[in-house]
Parts: C-alpha cells; sequence; structure tokens
C-alpha cells in the first residue's frame, strides 16, 4: 500500500481524514470548474457520451501497449525502476510483471501511449485520452480495497478529465489551430488530469481548485521537442503531474484560487495563451451538455501525426489513379509530385532521417502512401525509412501551401498530385479521412485496431478480457479490475 497517503486523499471514502482547506472564492471561472468537478455524476452522462469515451479508453489502452515494445517507453521505465525505489502498487502497460508507485505507472503509461502518436486526438488539438486515462488506472489501484471506485466512478472521471480539457481549449481562438508555442496535452492535460484524479478520490470543491492551480505550475513542453523522443514525455508528464497535483490538493496544500481566471497583470492560466478570453464552467445538469456529446473524437489508422491521415488518404487515392493509367505503380513515370498542405512548420519535414521524425513528416507519409500503397507501424522503421526507392521519390516532392487550407484539424484538406514526365496530371484529395470525427471509426474497425495492437504484448485470452471490461465498465464493482488485467 502507499503509506499515509491515501487517508487523507479520498475524505468522502475515509470520512474525517482529510485536511482542511480553505474555500475558493465564489462566483469566478476557477471556482465554477471546482464545483463542477464536484457535483458531475454518473446520471450526468448521455448514453453517446458513456459510448463515445469508452471507444477512447479502449483505443488509449490498445495504442499503450503497443507503445510498450517502443524503445523510448524501455528508456521511461528503465529509468523508473532504477532511480526510484517506492511502494509499487500500479500497473504497467503491456508488463503484467511490474508495478511502480502511482505517479511513476502513470508517467510510463502516459509515455507509452504516445510513443507512437497513435493516440486519439480531439478539437481544438489535443491527446485528451492519454493524459487522463493511465492516472485513473493508477490511482484506482492506489486506494484501499474497501473503498475502490467501481467502474461508473471510473468513467466518470474519465469524461471530468475530458471536459475540462475541452472546456480550456475553448478558452482561446489560438488553440483552434494545429501549436506553435506549447504542445496541448502538456498544458491543458496536466489539468484534466488532475481534475480526473480529484473526482475519483472524491476531493472536495475546494481541494479540487487548488488542484487545478497546483496542476498550472506543472504544466507546459514546448512544440520544439514534437518529432523527438522528447515529445512523448509531455503526455507522460501531463497525466502524472496532473496525478501529484490532485495527491498534494488532497493533502491539504493550496493554490491561486483564481488560476482560470483573467486577472490582469498577473497571468494564471493564461500565460500558456496570446488570446484568452475564460468562460464558466456551468453546473452538470440538464443544463449542461458535455463537449464529447457534440465533438467527436479522431481516432488514428496508422502511427502518425493527424495532419498525416489526409495526405496519405490522398496518396492512397492518386495512387489507384495511376495503376488504372499505368497497370502498375512506376515511379520512374513520375516527373514530380506536388503535395498542397497547410502551413505547419514542424510537420513539413522533407527528408525526415528518424522514426519520430517520419511520423511528423507530410512529404514521406506522402511517399510511403504511394510506394507501399499502405502506412502502417513497419513503415516507420529504420529500413523503411532509408530506402533508395522512397528517397528518390521524396527527392520529387514540391509543397505548395494554398490560402484556402488552413492548419486547423476542423477545416484542412490533404492534396496530392503526380505531375508525369507524358505531360498528364492525376490528383487524389481528402477532405476528411476515415476515423476522423465527422467519418469515425466503425466499431469493428476500432475492435481491430485494439487487437492488432493488444497482440503485440498480450495473448489471445487477456485481450478479449480487456474487451470486455471497458465494454461493461459501468457494471465492475472494482474499476481497479481495469489496471490489473494490463
Amino acid at each position: 500500500m502507499f503509506p499515509g497517503l491515501t487517508a487523507v486523499l479520498v475524505p468522502s471514502r475515509c470520512p474525517g481524514a482529510a485536511v482542511a482547506a480553505r474555500s475558493a472564492p465564489e462566483d469566478t471561472v476557477t471556482s465554477s470548474f471546482a464545483s463542477f468537478i464536484r457535483a458531475a455524476r454518473p446520471e450526468h452522462l448521455s448514453p453517446t457520451v458513456r459510448q463515445r469515451s469508452k471507444r477512447m479508453i479502449l483505443d488509449s489502452i490498445g495504442v499503450g501497449l503497443v507503445g510498450s515494445t517502443t524503445r523510448v517507453f524501455d528508456i521511461a521505465l528503465r529509468y523508473c525502476r532504477e532511480l526510484y525505489s517506492s511502494v509499487a502498487v500500479s500497473s504497467v502497460y503491456g508488463k503484467p510483471g511490474v508495478k511502480l508507485s502511482p505517479t511513476l505507472a502513470a508517467f510510463t503509461n502516459g509515455v507509452a501511449t504516445h510513443s507512437m502518436d497513435f493516440d486519439d486526438t480531439w478539437h481544438p488539438a489535443t491527446h485528451p485520452s492519454g493524459a487522463v486515462l493511465p492516472a485513473l488506472l493508477a490511482a484506482s489501484q492506489m486506494v484501499p480495497p474497501n473503498t475502490k471506485p467501481n467502474g461508473l466512478d471510473f468513467l466518470l472521471a474519465f469524461n471530468v478529465g475530458l471536459e475540462v480539457q475541452g472546456r480550456l481549449m475553448h478558452f482561446s481562438t489560438e488553440a483552434h489551430d494545429i501549436p506553435k508555442r506549447f504542445h496541448p496535452p502538456s498544458v491543458v492535460g496536466t489539468l484534466g488530469s488532475a481534475a480526473a484524479t480529484a473526482k475519483l478520490l472524491s476531493l472536495s470543491s475546494a481541494q479540487c481548485c487548488h488542484a487545478l492551480g497546483i496542476a498550472a505550475s506543472l504544466a507546459g513542453a514546448p512544440m520544439a521537442n514534437a518529432a523527438t523522443q522528447a515529445k512523448p514525455l509531455h503526455v507522460g508528464n501531463a497525466t502524472r503531474l496532473g496525478l501529484e497535483a490532485a495527491l498534494l490538493a488532497g493533502r491539504g496544500m493550496e493554490a491561486n484560487p483564481l488560476i482560470l481566471d483573467d486577472i490582469p497583470g498577473c497571468s494564471g492560466f493564461s500565460a500558456f495563451y496570446s488570446v484568452y478570453q475564460p468562460k464558466p464552467l456551468s453546473a452538470p445538469g440538464e443544463h449542461h451538455e458535455f463537449l464529447l456529446e457534440k465533438q467527436d473524437i479522431a481516432f488514428k489508422r496508422f502511427p502518425a501525426h493527424l495532419g498525416m491521415h489526409w495526405v496519405v488518404d490522398a496518396a492512397l487515392s492518386v495512387r489507384n489513379l495511376f495503376i488504372n493509367y499505368a497497370g502498375s505503380f512506376s515511379p520512374s513515370l513520375i516527373r514530380s509530385i506536388m503535395l498542397k498542405i497547410p502551413v505547419s512548420k514542424y510537420i513539413n519535414r522533407p527528408f525526415p532521417s528518424s522514426e519520430h521524425q517520419a511520423r511528423h513528416s507530410f512529404q514521406f507519409n506522402a511517399c510511403a502512401a504511394l510506394l507501399d500503397g499502405e502506412v502502417g507501424l513497419g513503415s516507420f522503421s529504420e529500413s523503411s525509412i532509408q530506402r533508395q526507392e522512397l528517397r528518390e521519390l521524396l527527392d520529387k516532392v514540391v509543397v505548395e501551401h494554398p490560402e484556402d487550407n488552413v492548419a486547423n484539424f476542423d477545416k484542412m484538406y490533404g492534396e496530392v498530385a503526380l505531375l508525369l514526365h507524358s505531360g498528364d496530371i492525376l490528383t487524389g484529395k481528402c477532405d476528411t479521412f476515415y476515423g476522423h470525427w465527422r467519418n469515425p471509426l466503425s466499431k469493428e474497425s476500432l475492435l481491430k485496431k485494439f487487437r492488432s495492437n493488444a497482440s503485440h504484448v498480450l495473448p489471445e485470452e487477456k485481450i478479449e478480457a480487456i474487451i470486455t471490461l471497458v465494454d461493461n465498465l459501468e457494471n465492475l464493482s472494482d474499476s481497479s479490475q481495469l489496471a490489473c488485467s494490463l
């Protein structure tokens, strides 16, 4: 067990044990968020929200399991096991015999989730599940056996974490576009993790308020580390540090109770955005609609930045035209390859040299799709990246940035044109790829992705058991069963 910790972290489950916290000022943006976290109840989740969030949970576990096979995950796990000694109670993705302390398990599982950039994406742009789910899985195993939250408690806490992230993203018009300064899950994800954990551990409204304030002091990571091994740390830290923020608030630590409000001359959460217009969060109930109700999620079919999915589908479309035209895919017939993509510097990489750069390269993903007729896990191996025939295609790529193609996941498109030596031009365009929230993956496609990902580290019977647990999450008497199954 985690000595001396849970007695002060779960006040409603251990009456009288919590450290008293001073109340936050009433009628502020920050207090409205704290009140929402505290007041949310399972009956506030519509059937649509429940179903969509369970799809997110299953997909996130799957990408975390396959992510446990990556080098960056191995580095993070070895770091946690070698440098820290603590009471180990929480499970690690893909490592049935390994347990870590709750915060380090959350960190390691968060790294796994984002290690391949295979995790879900929302609008405005962030990766919501990976920042919340690992913290909840770890926390569910930390709570004493007689006070374990049930599956419905877990699902509610997950949705509270999503809702807080989504509402924070709507505080700024800057957040609607592909980011340039801070990686969104490192900002809103940290507060989402704090909110979700605070809900699962039944913190008071005042403690929820302080958890958000503490999390804000632990948030933020620069976009310059995109396309490197450091990028998965952004999600690992978000879920870990949000969990720590809730634990600290539960122990009595206080923070600025106006952290989300716009206070002139003293930046709080507004420090992360150039344009900031916070709005109170309405109380849960019949007049509150969860954002997940009206804004579905995007699930990725292959492990790369979301923007790559537009150019890959456009490339596959024009590849089919080319095969019908020439009888086979013959690169020697191609004079140049025109990509029409939005302006976004960190995913415009003409000649990527590593797997992480390749996952963030419009040019690489378009050419891999043209050459192979698909993009998958194997596309980002070193041998695949260094292929001579792929490099020859990359040499032919020319990029244009049409004014109407904006760097926004709800508005952008991908277009790939093949200019042939014969003078003919073949064009493929994708406005909405399969997996986007406007064209969501079917249940069958999502299960196929999960089974494929999980099969890298788990036997078939465990894979099917996890599917059943997530599908029946509301009926679990002990939510830690899900974490124990990993």
